[in-house]
């Protein structure tokens, strides 16, 4: 009859065999594959860079961009990049990071505290589920 016998469960007591065509069941395990591949949720991260003496408004500009960022949906990467001399200033650069936490408290959670890696202090922050109705 053309058909193979398939072991579906190894690791169940008694193991779970199944004939049938061989080919037709690694075919419909590639597309349920698929479907699953298709319907993750890709994670898109922005970047929004500091300088250890950003200015206020420079600063304002950058938290209306994370906070349409996080509104979409997307990861924001926040770091404040040290040039020079300028690594002397890292308590500015966390305290920078950590105001930018506070601020977007309500529609992000903070991923990763800030943490010195090179040059760069860098921060992750995830936007938060939105309400379900009920």
């Amino acid at each position: 009859m053309d058909l193979d016998l398939v072991e579906i469960s190894p690791n169940a007591d008694p193991p779970v065999c199944k004939i049938t065509d061989y080919q037709k069941f690694l075919y419909q395990q590639k597309r349920k594959q698929k479907e699953l591949k298709a319907k993750t949720v890709k994670v898109v991260v922005k970047e929004i860079r500091f300088g250890p003496n950003t200015d206020d408004h420079d600063y304002q500009f950058k938290l209306k961009h994370a906070e349409k960022f996080l509104g979409e949906g997307a990861k924001v990467k926040a770091f404040v990049f040290f040039k020079g001399r300028s690594i002397l200033f890292k308590d500015k650069g966390e305290i920078l990071l950590l105001r930018f936490a506070q601020d977007l408290e309500e529609i992000g959670k903070v991923e990763q505290l800030p943490k010195l890696e090179g040059k760069r202090m860098t921060m992750f922050i995830s936007p938060k589920a939105p309400a379900k109705k009920k």
